[in-house]
């Protein structure tokens, strides 16, 4: 998409703002056989190349970007625009301290089921561990969900349940009605600069966050979310260790969202945007 954004812009001599949301070049070079990786990595690491240089900025949402751009790309512009929280999550924030007192607590996950969160790896793992204590609610849908789903059977573990895809205001009924909400990357280097846009809606609606992170990921959350267990990705151990550290609570988090609500910082980018095109 970006590529295609260069080739509008030369045709039209009109100035290149980029928005670059993933690190694709750096994640697909894990992901791919070894073999298929040699051949197509080059290609998309000239097209990257050639993208990047014909931008008059770019903006990352990640922090976690910046080393990788800086390296390849010392003599272009970049700024940070992050995510950012959106109005219906904001809505619903929680207005007051709630404590829980349940017997078995309900970890909610929700997004898709792929390579690059996982959760095959982990939560049928932690569903084994936790039984009689956590109920696993898991939403979405991807390329490892036969494989999520074997593994749970595999394991024998009755208290992990797979829903499909939810509508955003039928999605933040389940986040509110929720004791913990999960979340989890794989263990590749390229997920180490990343910023999963979900922690923005978790942190919001402000229930205990579990989350197997590492890297800028781990950093953002330690240094701007309170009631939040991180562990390393993949990782049982420390997934069992950082879960006693959770207060099981419902907090609401005013400092975050006045600080990342994403209406201000999509009205600063847009003037970032105009002053590009006034300064052309």
């Amino acid at each position: 998409t970006g590529t295609l954004g260069a080739l509008i812009s030369k045709k039209n001599k009109a100035p290149l703002y980029l928005d670059i949301r993933d690190i694709f070049v750096d994640t697909i070079k894990e992901l791919l056989p070894d073999l298929l990786a040699w051949v197509i990595v080059p290609i998309l690491s000239a097209l990257e190349s050639w993208t990047i240089s014909n931008a008059k900025q770019v903006n990352v949402v990640s922090k976690g970007f910046l080393p990788y751009f800086y390296k390849r790309y010392p003599y272009q512009k970049f700024v940070l625009f992050m995510n950012g929280i959106d109005k219906d999550f904001i809505n619903a924030k929680p207005r007051k301290y709630k404590q829980v007192n349940r017997k078995v607590l309900e970890v909610v996950y929700a997004g898709n089921i792929g390579e690059g969160q996982g959760l095959h790896k982990i939560v049928p793992e932690l569903g084994k561990k936790f039984k009689g204590l956590l109920k696993f609610k898991l939403i979405g849908d991807g390329g490892q969900k036969e494989k999520l789903v074997s593994a749970i059977k595999k394991l024998d573990c009755d208290n992990i349940e797979i829903l499909p895809p939810l509508k955003r205001n039928f999605l933040i009924k389940v986040y509110k009605e929720a004791d913990i909400l999960f979340l989890h990357l794989n263990n590749y280097q390229a997920f180490k600069k990343v910023l999963p846009s979900k922690l923005f809606e978790y942190a919001t609606l402000g229930k205990p966050i579990w989350a197997g992170i590492d890297g800028y990921a781990a950093d953002f959350v330690n240094k701007n979310i309170n009631n939040a267990a991180i562990f390393s990705p993949c990782n049982l151990e420390e997934a069992v260790k950082s879960f006693n550290k959770l207060k099981i609570c419902t907090q609401p988090r005013p400092d975050f969202i006045k600080k990342f609500d994403r209406q201000k910082i999509m009205e600063n980018m847009a003037k970032d945007i105009i002053n590009l095109r006034v300064i052309k």
